[in-house]
């Protein structure tokens, strides 16, 4: 686990294009853009690598959402609580 902090900093690195060129419209009904929630002033809390998938952990006070990238430029959100 001490290496989900690095794993979540390396992953950001690559981030920007994934939210400049991110299709809101093509979003999970249950959740939404990881993008959208980050504006919202959700925090990322952990970043898992699953198989070639990469699962972010975003938490605002007792809200809490898990984002899968599905490629570099779509996630999909949905909430965990």
């Amino acid at each position: 686990m001490r290496l989900a902090p690095y794993a979540a900093l390396g992953f950001l690195a690559l981030a920007p294009a994934a939210f400049a060129q991110e299709d809101v419209d093509s979003q999970a009904s249950t959740g939404g853009a990881m993008s959208a929630l980050l504006s919202k002033g959700y925090e990322i809390k952990a970043a898992v690598a699953n198989g070639t998938r990469y699962i972010v952990f975003l938490q605002k006070d007792q809200s809490a959402y898990a984002c899968e990238f599905v490629s570099l430029t779509k996630s999909r959100c949905g909430s965990i609580n």
